[in-house]
């Protein structure tokens, strides 16, 4: 992960409903969590996916893939606090890191392969250049 510090933070107060029977986050919630922190990062700096998509004459920022490696347990009733990273660009696609921590102890540590999704002239989509978000992103 990069050390520019995060793009964005988002807190989660987890809930009873967020765990398993054992009280332990049921883990598919991170990768929710982490889909949530990279949408309000959108809605924070870039007026939301929909004005994004706009001015990127695009179907959407998607996901490619996802991943996670789980350190300690996030327990009910724990503050979860998620940072985004922007760990790296390639022509069509950006890597997104994330780290959550409750405390100083980290939980799940993650990332997110995302696209800009455009018409591929066929009735399909395809990744475009990542290029207009980069700069936008890079400002």
């Amino acid at each position: 992960m990069d050390d520019s510090g995060p793009l964005h933070l988002l807190e989660i107060a987890i809930s009873f409903g967020d765990c398993d029977p054992a009280g332990i986050v049921y883990y598919p919630n991170y990768f929710r969590w982490f889909d949530r922190c990279f949408h309000s990062y959108v809605a924070a700096h870039h007026g939301g996916h929909d004005a994004l998509r706009r001015a990127l004459h695009s179907r959407g920022l998607g996901l490619v893939s996802a991943s996670g490696r789980f350190r300690t347990p996030g327990l009910e009733g724990e503050l979860l606090r998620v940072e985004m990273r922007a760990v790296s660009w390639s022509k069509r696609t950006m890597t997104l890191g994330y780290i959550a921590r409750v405390g100083e102890r980290v939980v799940i540590e993650g990332e997110e392969v995302r696209a800009i999704f455009v018409e591929d002239g066929a009735g399909g989509i395809k990744a475009g250049s990542m290029e207009p978000f980069r700069e936008m992103v890079d400002g």
